[in-house]
């Protein structure tokens, strides 16, 4: 199941909470084109050929980063908010789940040891790339 997450018309994020996504033959993109982290899964058969080629170089405007989360193992909590610290709501990952990260804030709790892969743009700037701000106060979580 895809699942968006959306906020005042926005897509905050997709998750995909079980491995299906990984079955379907072909090459199926998850993402719209716009998005500045494109996701996409390929399953071909033995002996199929993607012809060698090359990404050309063009200049991109990206203004925020976006996250691919994987959850190799465990139960992890991602926290959505509105991009002005507004707590929205709460899902929950479980084991080979993935979460697109685009736009809004998030926070994350793990509920059961996790192993995740993350991948995003680059370069990371520590100084420029996060505004951190409080925890979600545990008492107001809602998981949906």
């Amino acid at each position: 199941m895809i699942e968006k997450i959306i906020y005042k018309k926005k897509i905050l994020a997709i998750i995909l909470n079980e491995k299906r996504y990984l079955k379907k033959k072909g090459i199926k993109f998850i993402t719209p084109n716009y998005f500045t982290l494109q996701l996409g899964f390929m399953n071909h058969l033995k002996g199929h050929i993607i012809k060698p080629h090359t990404h050309r170089n063009y200049f991109r405007k990206i203004k925020k980063t976006a996250e691919v989360l994987f959850v190799k193992n465990g139960l992890l909590r991602i926290d959505f908010y509105a991009s002005k610290k507004k707590y929205l709501y709460s899902k929950i990952l479980r084991k080979n789940a993935i979460a697109i990260l685009i736009e809004g804030s998030h926070g994350f709790k793990v509920i059961k040891k996790c192993s995740l892969i993350e991948i995003k743009q680059g370069p990371f700037n520590p100084i420029l790339d996060k505004t951190k701000f409080k925890e979600v106060d545990e008492s107001k979580i809602k998981i949906k």
